[in-house]
């Protein structure tokens, strides 16, 4: 993984690509903004963080409204019918709590919600940054009790196979090290010298 291949692991100029846990939708807004042939859907639970940025997209162009992006409100366990098959593109970046738990643990039900929205052969991104000492209490809670890439070869590779998905590669980043990512939690985060990144990506089979 480079600086850039967080965001264009496919290289096709088209596609829908599909931003989960969004947040403030920083990475979809300016990658929307790249790449006016793709179009980007960034999916958060929360309204409240949604709502400047979907304001923002129905713009006029010149005050920096997008036709290729469009924010949506619901949970990785409720995803809308409609977004059934139709991501090329999958990125989950810092997740937090169940989302986290899903993507961390391998969770049938949240895996099996992830896949129902990738289309054949989709490339799923997954980057997650965490201080094991700050963030010790929310681990313990999601059941999360390790996230090296030596767990994700040995168990967490298999479980993500039994729902439909084949990583293809691993890797980590260590504190103070990491790589250009565009959106708001690593700008925030990044200057934690305990918070190392372990990442990722696997297909839709």
């Amino acid at each position: 993984m480079n600086s850039n291949s967080s965001s264009h692991p496919i290289e096709e100029e088209k596609g829908i690509i599909v931003d989960l846990g969004t947040g403030d939708g920083r990475f979809v807004y300016q990658s929307a903004r790249k790449n006016p042939h793709r179009f980007y859907l960034g999916i958060d639970a929360s309204a409240n963080l949604l709502e400047k940025v979907s304001e923002k997209i129905h713009r006029k162009p010149a005050k920096g409204g997008l036709k290729n992006a469009l924010f949506i409100q619901a949970a990785v366990e409720d995803l809308p019918v409609e977004l059934a098959g139709v991501a090329d593109e999958v990125h989950i970046h810092f997740p937090w709590g169940s989302l986290l738990k899903g993507v961390a643990t391998g969770d049938e039900t949240i895996l099996k919600n992830i896949h129902r929205i990738c289309a054949p052969d989709a490339v799923l991104e997954v980057i997650i940054g965490v201080d094991q000492e700050r963030d010790s209490t929310e681990l313990e809670r999601l059941g999360i009790s390790s996230l090296s890439k030596e767990f994700i070869a040995s168990d967490l590779e298999q479980r993500y196979l039994e729902c439909g998905f084949q990583i293809s590669a691993v890797g980590s980043f260590a504190p103070g090290n990491w790589p250009d990512l565009c959106t708001s939690w690593a700008q925030r985060l990044r200057n934690n010298d305990k918070r190392s990144i372990i990442y990722f990506t696997a297909r839709r089979t």
